[in-house]
């Protein structure tokens, strides 16, 4: 798939069926770390004229409400830690800045359930869930998407739920659901060509 560029946060999120299919852009843990990620690699790519069509944020999420072991494409995605409320932004909103504060996604992929996404720094669990609306929470797709706006590629997030409320008490909590999610991430991957050209 030459004109799609995936990103992932880390390697141990990408495991053999994954290394099958796709060699993805690494972009870091955290919203900082992959919007700067993203950003180097789209600006390499432009500057070598070849932006991808379609950039795919791929990983791991949290839920309170959606299953684990479930895979989903992302519908929206916000940030939950920015708040200048006290300043009359609205919550989610960058001050002086163009984007709401939850960015539609396309949701090309027939037959997957979408589910909205909350994107912040904090590894969530536990009552924090209780905090966040969105079905998912991650660390990077909002980043992401705002560094692929920048150079006006589109984006989709395909998702799976590692973990939720009370499952997370340490990183192997984490992995222990790395390998499942290998394997249907990378049946939703299989997909993603059909939809090019769209």
């Amino acid at each position: 798939m030459p004109d799609v560029m995936f990103v992932m946060a880390t390697e141990q999120e990408y495991g053999a069926e994954l290394r099958r299919r796709i060699t993805p852009v690494m972009v870091g843990v955290g919203p900082i770390e992959s919007a700067i990620g993203t950003a180097l690699a789209l600006r390499a790519r432009a500057d070598a004229g070849d932006l991808p069509s379609l950039v795919v944020s791929l990983g791991s999420a949290g839920s309170h409400r959606l299953q684990i072991g479930s895979t989903w494409q992302i519908s929206s995605v916000s940030w939950r830690d920015m708040d200048a409320s006290r300043l009359g932004f609205e919550k989610g909103v960058t001050p002086f800045c163009d984007h709401p504060a939850e960015i539609a996604l396309p949701t090309p992929l027939p037959g997957v359930p979408s589910a909205t996404l909350s994107t912040g720094g904090e590894v969530m669990g536990g009552e924090a869930y209780h905090r966040v609306l969105a079905d998912l929470v991650d660390m990077e797709t909002f980043a992401v998407v705002r560094a692929c706006q920048r150079f006006g590629v589109p984006v989709i997030g395909l998702r799976g739920v590692s973990d939720g409320p009370g499952t997370l008490k340490g990183i192997d909590d984490w992995t222990g659901m790395l390998g499942v999610l290998d394997e249907r991430l990378a049946a939703l991957v299989d997909l993603v060509p059909a939809t090019l050209g769209r």
